[in-house]
């Protein structure tokens, strides 16, 4: 898909690199399990049926975790012409539009392909923002699709999803399916099968929050470069930001697990360590790399 939305070659780069880099270590994966469980067609169809489920599915299970529902331009004018405008300036298809009532301010897009994508913005987000701030944020996510960086997020963090429910399997199967006694070999087995999956579920992790965070600054570039207002999504960032932290923390947990699809992370770290595993780069990351793209532009601000 072509749109006016500034491509980013370093982007498209880094996607392609991090999906070569899971597909092989999904095949390693696949092929320890087949040495270890002696299963081939039960891991084969569970890895494709957890692939298929994600890929086809994904929109629908955001929505429904984030308890969202279409809207349509009689129900919600405003986000519909927002949309629509953008949509028109980046000359792309318009997504699906959905508003999920959480008090939450944020907003994600979601979907296998731009034919198939839906922009979900939160009650809490459209009751913040001022319209151009609004315009920063939906031309962020729009950014996102156009990109094809939704898909390709959705698709890697398959691996992660599958690492954790071979563990399950290997242990139901080894506990439940009786394929001999509880002796030193089957509890070898048990350890070296969460191993494995411990170790593939934090390498693909790594690579997806590297990844996920180098597409946050570049949505954020190609937002402001499409509005022309570098400074009123910065606006936006502030605003956003500093209102999820007032938010109550049993909300947030509940939607952190879709942290990586967010405008803004509903849960984040100061800690080196907790930075390494972000999904998002810092606010002030974002921030100054806004402020730089300000100068360029020539933004006037203020009045």
């Amino acid at each position: 898909m072509r749109s006016r939305f500034a491509p980013d070659r370093q982007l498209t780069t880094r996607m392609v690199v991090v999906l070569v880099l899971l597909v092989l270590l999904y095949a390693a994966f696949v092929a320890a399990l087949v040495l270890l469980l002696k299963s081939v067609v039960l891991i084969v169809v569970i890895a494709a049926g957890v692939l298929v489920t994600q890929y086809w599915f994904s929109d629908r299970m955001a929505m429904f975790a984030m308890r969202a529902h279409e809207v349509t331009a009689e129900e919600e004018p405003r986000l519909h012409g927002t949309v629509d405008r953008l949509c028109a300036l980046a000359d792309m298809p318009k997504p699906r539009v959905a508003v999920s009532e959480t008090d939450l301010p944020n907003a994600f897009a979601t979907g296998r392909s731009a034919d198939h994508a839906v922009l979900c913005v939160t009650r809490g987000l459209l009751r913040r923002l001022e319209g151009d701030e609004l315009d920063g944020v939906l031309a962020h996510e729009l950014s996102h699709i156009a990109h094809r960086d939704v898909s390709v997020i959705t698709i890697a963090s398959f691996l992660g999803v599958l690492a954790g429910l071979m563990v399950r399997m290997a242990f139901y199967s080894e506990l439940l399916g009786g394929r001999g006694r509880r002796d030193q070999n089957t509890a070898a087995l048990f350890a070296l099968v969460m191993v494995v999956s411990g170790a593939v579920y934090l390498i693909s992790l790594m690579l997806i929050r590297a990844l996920s965070r180098y597409r946050e600054l570049a949505a954020d570039r190609s937002a402001a470069q499409l509005t022309g207002r570098p400074s009123a999504l910065a606006s936006a960032l502030v605003k956003v930001s500093g209102d999820i932290a007032r938010i109550p923390s049993q909300d947030l947990r509940t939607a952190q697990a879709f942290n990586a699809f967010f405008f803004t992370p509903a849960l984040s770290g100061d800690s080196p360590l907790v930075a390494a595993f972000s999904t998002h780069p810092s606010l002030q990351k974002r921030l100054d790399a806004l402020a730089r793209l300000s100068k360029e532009l020539g933004e006037q601000v203020g009045p």
